[in-house]
């Protein structure tokens, strides 16, 4: 694990200096909100680690602002206690302070997970944190609070791990696609919209499975897709970025999944689902080719 940021451009130290304060400071205030709560957990709240993972730390993002490509800043938080993990009390007005804070260039993907469930992942060799403690960098800590030593995964053992989630999310897939297009043949554009986000969801889940074991409990396509992407970036390729159009869609399938059930405002055309049904295709061949080849590796 790394401690330092003298990779990257002042302006993303910058950026992560400010992320870091927020999420301290928003963190503290939730835990005032409490009052006069007497739960142990609540009172003694702690956040154990903020470490950035992902391309901005190694040297391999993208910063590309005239062609609409900006690799995210993906942050762990380790917490104190199994509830501290809970994003709509706990993080959601950081994460609103950070969307909004135009000292922040980029978007911020945040996981939390206490330290028991990160060090079992270690222990138990998966990927995805045994990548974080490789190439990870520790942005904030309270001392006393270790990562355990990292296991090397079992090839075989990953392997077939990674046949049984490439088997039982790529027909989840499949069925999502089919019942986006049953409800498109009968007008309901909205449950196709959401059914569409189900698909797109369950297909990252599956690239994530099979290539590190592990998918973070988000709903957020972007945020997915920002994983996956900076696994194998020839996931990219399913979703334009260059024209505004394309990135308009994107954004109304990620809303797609609140909003297509609960807000009468959302509205989305039949072009638009035509085109997004077939970035979906391609997305879901691009993450089968992916997916087969780690799997026969």
């Amino acid at each position: 694990m790394k401690a330092d940021l003298d990779h990257l451009p002042d302006k993303q130290q910058d950026e992560l200096a400010r992320i870091r304060t927020i999420l301290l400071d928003e963190f503290d205030a939730a835990l005032k909100r409490g009052g006069g709560a007497t739960s142990d957990w609540r009172r003694n709240g702690q956040v154990l680690k903020i470490i950035l993972f992902g391309s901005y730390s190694r040297s391999d993002w993208v910063d590309e602002p005239e062609n609409g490509y900006l690799s995210d800043f993906d942050l762990l938080i380790i917490v104190s206690h199994p509830r501290l993990t809970d994003i709509a009390d706990y993080w959601w007005i950081a994460e609103d302070r950070i969307l909004r804070d135009l000292s922040i260039g980029r978007t911020v993907n945040l996981i939390v997970h206490t330290l028991p469930e990160v060090n079992q992942g270690l222990e138990r060799g998966e990927y995805f944190w045994t990548d974080i403690h490789k190439d990870g960098v520790t942005l904030y800590e309270l001392p006393g609070h270790p990562l355990a030593k990292p296991r090397t995964p079992d090839p075989e053992e990953a392997r077939r791990l990674a046949q049984e989630y490439f088997d039982r999310w790529m027909p989840k897939m499949s069925e999502a696609m089919s019942g986006a297009e049953f409800f498109a043949d009968r007008g309901n554009s909205r449950d196709a919209a959401f059914m569409l986000h189900q698909a797109v969801e369950r297909a990252y889940i599956c690239f994530l499975l099979v290539h590190t074991l592990y998918f973070p409990r988000s709903h957020n396509l972007t945020f997915l897709r920002s994983l996956a992407e900076d696994i194998d970036h020839s996931l990219a390729s399913a979703w334009h970025r260059d024209r505004r159009a394309d990135r308009r869609r994107f954004e109304l399938l990620k809303r797609a999944y609140v909003e297509a059930r609960y807000s009468d405002n959302y509205d989305i055309s039949s072009h638009d689902l035509v085109t997004l049904k077939a970035s979906v295709e391609e997305l879901r061949r691009h993450i089968e080719r992916s997916n087969r080849a780690k799997l026969s590796a």
